[in-house]
């Protein structure tokens, strides 16, 4: 037989088992769109606004779908009533880590994102522990992130007004408060160490932002030096790089709208005053600020999938059968821009958590460090950091744009992980 016919009827049987093969088990996963060979549905996806093509599946599918990244199914959970049903009535079964290959080389399924059943659960009350021994939820947490608050604030006076990209000074001032948690001590902002440390989760956050993109251990490993040493740079990496984007993101926001930011001054002026520290009390009295911080989080939608979970046990789910180890997708995106909780979502507006009264108001909704088993640690510091440096901030400056506020760019650079605001420059002016 020629061998041409020979290759062609071998491509041919092996495209025919691929499909075969997919087909098979497709039957009892939720509905998506067929997936090609080897691609899958990787051409039916843009990759430069992953929210969009989502958003666009559910409408076919449904809140609960398939889709194909290469030959591996993985479901996708879309809209709060999914999510909520899947990660918090289901938390236990939802709970896997998912595949990262980018960032498994670092972690190398240690720490607390990328363990997994055993390990994780002992990482994740040991880190909980460890922080609270060391002042998490306590005043003596507060008090470091309003030292620090300060040092960012003469850090900014010396650029003198003049136009600066806050990039880096943005992601010193949370990457500080993790050190003087860990080693007891802050470093100043021209520290090579500390440099060293902020190129490191800089180059971590370039990963995520790029489109193309161990389980019964014993307590002797769990607690290894190589397992802390991944707690310690998986606390540096969420607290340092979440915290810095969300605030550069609520820059951008205060610039595009100054009449937004006159009002949290004016509630500023009225609550603190020019000269004592914003403290987390202040935050019942300062509903609009409050507000406007939770609109920030939930506007910028900084991890729009969250991380990727995995299926830990075989599981019944809305009549659909995921076997253990399915890849799982939870749109955090689905739920900051449901359009029934939050009137025009795609318009930033602190009265999204603001009542008729004015009052602050709590939404289920609100879920920018994801929700149930997995949901952040470090979310409670992570929301007192955003809280006191904007606050300490918009206390002592006056924010200036380059252009016109109608001029200015917010259009944020993703992937399907993760979400940065453009580069931009600005003046503080102190007041």
């Amino acid at each position: 037989m020629d061998p041409f016919v020979v290759v062609v009827l071998s491509l041919s049987f092996l495209l025919l088992l691929s499909l075969w093969r997919q087909s098979s088990g497709r039957r009892n996963l939720p509905p998506g769109p067929t997936p090609l060979p080897i691609i899958g549905n990787f051409h039916l996806i843009d990759m430069k606004n992953t929210r969009q093509s989502f958003s666009n599946f559910s409408k076919t599918y449904g809140p609960v779908y398939t889709l194909y990244f290469g030959s591996q199914p993985t479901v996708v959970l879309y809209g709060y009533e999914a999510l909520k049903e899947a990660l918090i009535d289901h938390g236990e079964e939802f709970s896997g880590r998912g595949s990262f290959p980018m960032l498994e080389k670092v972690f190398k399924g240690k720490g607390i994102a990328f363990s997994n059943g055993n390990v994780w659960k002992a990482k994740r009350l040991f880190t909980v522990n460890t922080l609270r021994n060391l002042g998490m939820g306590r005043r003596t947490i507060e008090e470091k992130v309003q030292e620090e608050a300060q040092w960012l604030v003469k850090e900014l006076k010396k650029t003198n007004g003049s136009p600066y990209d806050p990039h880096f000074i943005m992601g010193c001032a949370p990457c500080n408060v993790i050190c003087s948690i860990i080693f007891q001590n802050r470093f100043d902002y021209e520290d090579k160490d500390f440099l060293s440390l902020i190129g490191k989760v800089n180059e971590c956050s370039k990963i995520l932002t790029t489109p193309e993109c161990q389980e019964n251990g014993n307590q002797q490993t769990i607690y290894s030096l190589d397992h802390l040493a991944s707690l310690v740079t998986g606390l540096f990496f969420a607290g340092t790089e979440s915290t810095g984007t969300t605030m550069r993101c609520a820059l951008l926001l205060l610039l595009k709208h100054p009449h937004i930011t006159a009002k949290v001054q004016e509630e500023i002026d009225h609550v603190i005053g020019r000269h004592r520290r914003p403290s987390m009390q202040d935050r019942i009295h300062m509903p609009y600020t409050n507000a406007m911080v939770h609109e920030v989080q939930r506007y910028a939608d900084i991890a729009p999938n969250s991380m990727v979970h995995e299926m830990t046990c075989d599981t019944k789910f809305r009549n659909y059968f995921l076997p253990k180890g399915t890849t799982v997708i939870a749109s955090l995106t689905s739920v900051l821009q449901d359009s029934k909780e939050f009137p025009n979502p795609e318009m930033f507006d602190p009265a999204h958590f603001l009542d008729g009264n004015g009052n602050f108001k709590k939404s289920d909704y609100f879920m920018p460090f994801s929700t149930g088993k997995r949901v952040c640690v470090g979310q409670s510091l992570a929301s007192m950091e955003l809280f006191l440096f904007l606050t300490t901030i918009l206390q002592n400056f006056k924010l200036k744009p380059l252009v016109d506020p109608k001029d200015i760019d917010i259009t944020p650079i993703g992937s399907i992980f993760s979400t940065i605001p453009p580069t931009f420059q600005m003046c503080f002016i102190p007041i």
